[in-house]
């Protein structure tokens, strides 16, 4: 029997799952796994590695199985990708001198860039959601030491 991809986007997630679940696995190794009944701290990123391998290697026999649909995997969209990926990083250096409130609304701006249906309402309702779901799950909530403002609108 001749092993034929059917459905080339399900076993590229596949490879991208076991590549990632691999390399937790093997990387929490290097921490004390300890046993079921007293875990160390890389008992719970070994498991869950494994698991991601697990789902990954499901979802790639499932692209190869004679049910799967015939889905080839498309070009990569460079621009839309450089566009997600802009946006995070600039959170991520936004963040401290702006605070959360105003790099969240940098992130979903700029990412929303990214898409091919951009439309102001809905981006700024996506912000306004996340920024609201954010103070309260990360600054209420687990109360994280994350500003919330930028230091010259507070002082």
């Amino acid at each position: 029997m001749k092993l034929r991809i059917r459905n080339q986007k399900d076993v590229a997630a596949g490879a991208i799952y076991i590549a990632f679940g691999a390399a937790f696995s093997l990387g929490a190794l290097n921490y004390n796994m300890g046993d079921a009944a007293r875990m160390g701290p890389g008992w719970f990123p070994f498991w869950i590695g494994v698991l991601m391998v697990v789902i990954g290697a499901a979802t790639a026999a499932a692209g190869m199985g004679r049910r799967a649909t015939e889905d080839p995997l498309k070009k990569p969209e460079l621009r839309t990708l450089a566009w997600i990926i802009g946006s995070v990083v600039l959170f991520g250096l936004l963040l401290q001198p702006l605070g959360l409130v105003l790099s969240l609304a940098v992130l979903v701006i700029v990412s929303s860039l990214a898409s091919h249906e951009f439309g102001w309402k809905g981006t700024l309702a996506n912000a306004v959601i996340l920024i609201l779901f954010s103070v309260g799950a990360f600054i209420r909530g687990i109360n994280l030491q994350i500003p919330l403002w930028p230091h010259f609108l507070i002082n």
